[in-house]
């Protein structure tokens, strides 16, 4: 499975691409995450690769995305045409707004307002997005994704970042 995070320098591609590569090698997958970002740590363009295999993984360049999530309308502008015919689209629907000549149908959460609203904070829209493309994609067990992200949040905030995350799996179940 090839999956693509992209956006902003900030909104936690890097970090969610990251996480889910360590959930599919907690299930004893193969895994390789990349990632490419512009030269400004914050607001600049980038993206976090993942192929996620059960045999090696012997190419580190991903030639179709089997999904594609949108965090930013630039980077949707620049990554939509690698998504192969029956890909999967996950957009952050308050900042992407896709092609309506497009032929993919996406899926779509507002992962920074149910941060902000919920748990007060927009850095954890990525828990949130994580939590919507687990239920969505099931790239991994919902269990191997909560261990990632427990393992990854900043000290004292595991039970916040689990929190969003469950929220975002949520509105994926209530979308799929």
């Amino acid at each position: 499975m090839n999956i693509r995070f992209c956006g902003f320098g900030g909104q936690g591609i890097i970090l969610s691409g990251y996480i889910l590569g360590n959930a599919a090698i907690g299930e004893k997958l193969q895994a390789l995450q990349t990632q490419s970002y512009g030269s400004e740590s914050r607001g600049g363009a980038c993206k976090s690769d993942v192929i996620i295999s059960e045999q090696a993984i012997h190419e580190i360049e991903i030639e179709q995305l089997d999904v594609l999530v949108a965090f930013s309308q630039p980077a949707y502008d620049k990554y939509i045409g690698d998504l192969r015919p029956q890909g999967i689209l996950i957009i952050e629907d308050d900042l992407v707004v896709p092609d309506p000549d497009s032929p993919f149908t996406p899926y779509r959460i507002k992962a920074t307002d149910i941060a902000y609203k919920q748990f007060g904070r927009k850095i954890m829209a990525n828990s949130v997005l994580l939590g919507f493309v687990t239920a969505i994609v099931k790239p991994v067990s919902r269990a191997a994704m909560e261990t990632a992200v427990a393992a990854t949040a900043p000290q004292g905030t595991a039970e916040a970042n689990l929190g969003a995350f469950a929220a975002g799996f949520q509105a994926g179940c209530e979308s799929a």
